[in-house]
């Protein structure tokens, strides 16, 4: 489809006038585009179409970014470190003082001031690497850390809530609409074996023993922007910000950033937990976040990665005996690929699990 980005950049109160617009990124939801201007002194920026599919509320998801960028912006100055106009992303209102475009044919467009230089690692390298995006997200929190939750909307409900995907999965696997409980047999006594200690952080949340906190929610250790030296620039990708536990954010980098294998591997034999990755982004995390977690929060972060690992993993096994519905696949059994991979990580966290206990122990007695 092709759009008139002339007409739609006139729609935001930007600085400069468009030189070209052309596709920008990796990113699966949204459609995202570097947009150039003439003036060497007017920014350039990142236009974005939101994917109206994905989110059912787009007026409330960027009234979410709004208020959170709003935020980081002002605590960023208060503290009077760093530029906040590299280190948070900056959104461009429209002319009429709205955080979104909304055209003629129904679709939502948003407009960031574009970061550059910049880069961002889809595989971590080291644990330098790792403690970098360790502080950012864990800066993420800090800064957050006095912006009251219920202030934002739910973009995806219960996303994140083990009870809501087991439901689905037991559903799921009750129609076996696609003949395929025979291949998965393995899959289901794992889960059947592990499910219910995975509940722990759901459990202490109703407990009240540890708060409900405003969350990224899509830690992709990608969604993290280094300098040109490698140091920690910015977070990214905002659109899943919403009340969560910090067990969630922490978790889920966790899973994506300490695999040493793709997220399909077939051969499991390559899949492990590296702890050293693990051990620099709690490094990195905690340096930031250590003085405003309370003990069960800190107690409990090393057993995240299992919560969130497993999770994903069972919504891969799902969407396998569902017939690939929802995640995109490129050969056959790829779901159930992801899931063997996900449940081999798990194995191996919690093989390791006393380790990571360990390095968190130190961390904190060093803070």
């Amino acid at each position: 489809m092709t759009y008139n980005f002339d007409k739609i950049s006139r729609a935001f109160a930007m600085e400069g006038k468009l030189e070209s617009c052309i596709p920008y990124g990796s990113g699966h939801i949204n459609e995202t585009y570097l947009l150039r201007t003439h003036e060497n002194d007017s920014p350039d920026y990142i236009l974005q179409k939101i994917n109206k599919t994905v989110f059912k509320d787009i007026p409330g998801l960027m009234e979410n970014i709004r208020k959170v960028t709003s935020h980081l912006h002002r605590k960023m100055e208060e503290e009077g470190k760093g530029d906040p106009s590299k280190e948070i992303l900056t959104l461009i209102p429209t002319t009429c003082g709205k955080p979104y475009h909304l055209d003629e044919r129904g679709d939502f467009w948003r407009l960031y001031i574009y970061i550059w230089p910049n880069k961002s690692y889809d595989i971590v390298p080291d644990g330098k690497v790792a403690y970098e995006g360790g502080k950012m997200f864990g800066r993420f929190q800090r800064l957050l850390s006095d912006l009251p939750g219920h202030e934002l909307v739910e973009t995806i409900p219960d996303f994140h809530h083990l009870g809501r995907r087991l439901e689905i999965f037991y559903k799921t696997l009750e129609k076996d609409r696609c003949n395929r409980i025979s291949l998965v047999k393995k899959e289901l006594d794992f889960v059947e074996k592990h499910h219910r200690e995975m509940f722990r952080i759901l459990e202490l949340g109703d407990s009240g023993a540890i708060p409900e906190r405003v969350t990224h929610n899509d830690t992709k250790f990608n969604n993290v922007l280094l300098d040109s030296a490698g140091k920690g620039l910015c977070v990214i990708d905002l659109d899943t910000v919403m009340p969560g536990f910090i067990h969630y954010d922490f978790g889920d980098t966790i899973r994506t950033a300490t695999n040493t294998a793709a997220e399909d591997e077939r051969d499991l034999s390559k899949v492990n937990m590296d702890l050293s990755i693990f051990s620099g982004f709690a490094r990195g995390f905690l340096k930031e976040t250590s003085h405003i977690l309370n003990k069960t929060e800190l107690d409990n972060l090393a057993f995240s990665g299992q919560v969130v690992t497993f999770t994903i993993g069972l919504r891969f096994l799902t969407d396998f005996l569902d017939g690939d519905r929802y995640f995109r696949i490129h050969r056959e059994e790829h779901n159930l690929d992801r899931c063997r991979t996900q449940f081999k990580l798990v194995e191996s966290q919690i093989r390791q699990a006393d380790e990571m206990n360990r390095v968190i122990s130190e961390i904190r007695k060093m803070s």
